[in-house]
């Protein structure tokens, strides 16, 4: 971006805190001093510290104004001082407007409990084939990443892709409004979030809210496997198209290989066309699905999306395989984890081939509330001795999951590590993998398995 401070203070309706004659030109923005650069507008915004408290480690990096909320103005700082009511608002405010006003790109939005971020990878890459393509990077899918992503986009930028996360009701349904898609995406309904939504239902319906400001020519693209997703997809106006892998989809999936790093399946619409995708297990066909109505929308020629499906960028700590220091491989996906999921994963690792054992590390995942218990314990169901034939565990919550595999494991073959003794199961795994045995981690990002995925790669000391 690059706009006048004085056009920024008319956008977002501030007033300045001291007259400022030069009115410098503002080239980004920042919220966090760490990552500014030069030519950057700070907006400090208020989480477990204050932004304000750092408005002199943004004008020592080189911004060249900020954000002051009323009530802090003014701040000791020479940097001119943008006062507004609310420095969160005034970013989404100036996000809107040059979105608006400065770009004005088509606008993909993609959601969904699971795949949201793979969904984003893989129709940046089908639309890059023919248009200049900004998508969201890192995990910038929030009330504050979204207007960033808006923001970091070049003036050329032809078509946006957005990924949507949401932990609150009416969360999504402002990120809607605030980028007015051309087609909004679900992947899935899972159980992501259901501490706080406490049923899936009630999941459901947060994630339509992704339509709420989907424009009235635009598309609603969502997974049609779901029930739950087809029964609220009536109350949406505009066009629909459904994928799945079930065949009364609009575009299904057929004939599907599934490998260790790679995925190959055929499509209901082009059954000469043959696809594949560098990743594992048919919940990524489904993303990828998606995509392909997607591109198909923007009039990709199929050709076009087999060759951007076949290597397209995934974004690092998703499912990927590595080597251990004993030269066993790892299949890791230690980035996020729900029921869901875990249960897709489980079920591919024990089909692929091992001359060793199928070693599988789980730990808790989060934010499952009061089903929590029951959700662990029916992981079970996609453990089976014959096929994984150790099972490490490791948490608090995934105490359920140890109960109910106890009644089909050996206590020999069941390895339960409480939270706080990761170092421990980290030496027992040390002690016990050897070169041909393959290795499975997965759990919610805050059990920190990357920890233990780096040990096992790094070897004892």
């Amino acid at each position: 971006m690059k706009m006048k401070l004085s056009e920024i203070a008319r956008v977002v309706g501030a007033h300045y805190a001291v007259p400022d004659p030069v009115a410098p030109t503002v080239t980004g923005v920042a919220f966090d001093t760490r990552k500014l650069h030069p030519g950057d507008l700070f907006v400090p915004i208020t989480g477990e510290r204050d932004g304000h408290d750092f408005i002199g480690a943004a004008e020592r990096a080189g911004a060249v104004a900020t954000f002051v909320q009323a009530g802090h103005a003014p701040v000791s700082t020479a940097l001119p001082q943008l006062v507004v009511p609310d420095p969160l608002k005034a970013l989404n405010d100036l996000a809107r407007y040059y979105l608006l006003m400065k770009v004005n790109p088509k606008v993909v939005a993609i959601t969904g409990s699971n795949g949201k971020t793979t969904t984003k990878d893989m129709t940046a890459a089908i639309l890059a084939t023919q248009y200049h393509v900004i998508k969201t990077q890192d995990n910038y899918n929030n009330e504050i990443g979204v207007p960033m992503t808006i923001l970091s986009m070049d003036t050329n930028t032809e078509v946006l892709v957005v990924e949507m996360g949401m932990d609150r009701p009416g969360q999504l349904d402002a990120l809607s409004k605030l980028v007015e898609p051309d087609v909004a995406v679900i992947t899935m309904i899972g159980e992501a979030h259901i501490e706080f939504f406490k049923t899936r239902d009630k999941i459901a319906d947060a994630k339509m809210e992704i339509t709420h400001g989907l424009k009235e020519d635009g598309l609603f693209i969502y997974n049609g496997d779901e029930p739950l997703l087809r029964e609220r997809a009536k109350q949406v106006d505009q066009d629909q198209k459904t994928f799945g892998l079930n065949p009364d989809n609009i575009l299904y999936a057929r004939d599907i290989v599934a490998g260790e790093t790679k995925t190959d399946f055929s499509l209901s619409r082009w059954p000469d066309l043959r696809f594949s995708i560098p990743m594992m297990g048919e919940w990524n066909v489904a993303n990828a699905l998606a995509a392909i109505l997607v591109g198909r929308r923007f009039h990709i020629k199929p050709e076009a999306i087999q060759a951007a499906l076949k290597d397209f960028p995934v974004t690092k700590n998703r499912t990927q395989w590595v080597t251990g220091d004993a030269g066993e491989p790892i299949l890791s996906d230690v980035y996020n984890a729900n029921p869901t999921a875990m249960k897709a994963v489980l079920n591919d690792f024990a089909e692929f081939p091992c001359r060793g054992r199928r070693i599988a590390v789980l730990g808790d995942m989060l934010e499952l509330g009061d089903a929590s218990a029951a959700l662990h314990a029916s992981v079970a169901a996609a453990l089976d001795p014959q096929k994984i034939q150790e099972v490490y565990l490791y948490g608090d919550e995934i105490v359920a999951l140890r109960d109910e595999l106890a009644k089909k494991y050996a206590p020999t073959h069941l390895h339960y590590f409480p939270k706080g003794e990761q170092r421990h199961l980290i030496v027992a795994l040390e002690d016990h993998i050897v070169h041909d045995d393959l290795v499975m981690l997965k759990a919610s990002h805050g059990l920190h398995l990357e920890k233990v995925l780096q040990a096992l790669i790094e070897g004892a000391e």
